[in-house]
This record gives structure tokens, C-alpha cells and sequence, in this order.
């Protein structure tokens, strides 16, 4: 079993409509391996804690049409 990190992320984003966006796809991905995930509109930063990897987070925010770049795991 994987074990639980915590991925940051830099999200383009410009409203509560881009956040929420965001929101909804992570959401989705509660009972597959996300626990938790914090969104800040004021630092454009996602952090999200998970067993999934950094790039199928990456990929999952993308999907959003959002600009993201990985920042950092811990």
C-alpha cells in the first residue's frame, strides 16, 4: 500500500469559478486515494494530501484547463 505524501501544486487561478473547478475534480477523487486538499485562491497554490502520485494529481487538475505546475511533495 502506498503510503500517504502531501503534493503542492501552483494553480492558475483568478476566481471563486476557477477554485471551484479545481474543488470539484479533487472531490471527486476522495474515496481513490486523496484524503485531503487545501485550494488557495490568494497563493494560486494547491496542496493536496494522497497516496495517488504527483503526475496523476498534475494530470487531474489539468484537466480543469487550468495552467498547473508541480511545486513539492513531503
Amino acid at each position: 500500500m502506498s503510503s500517504v505524501k502531501l503534493h503542492e501544486f501552483k494553480v492558475s487561478m483568478t476566481c471563486d469559478g476557477c477554485s471551484g473547478a479545481v474543488q470539484r475534480v479533487l472531490g471527486k477523487l476522495k474515496d481513490k486515494g486523496v484524503e485531503d486538499f487545501e485550494i488557495s485562491l490568494e497563493t494560486q497554490s494547491v496542496k493536496v494530501k494522497t497516496t495517488l502520485s504527483a503526475e496523476e494529481i498534475l494530470e487531474v487538475i489539468g484537466k480543469t484547463g487550468k495552467e498547473v505546475s508541480f511545486v513539492s511533495t513531503s
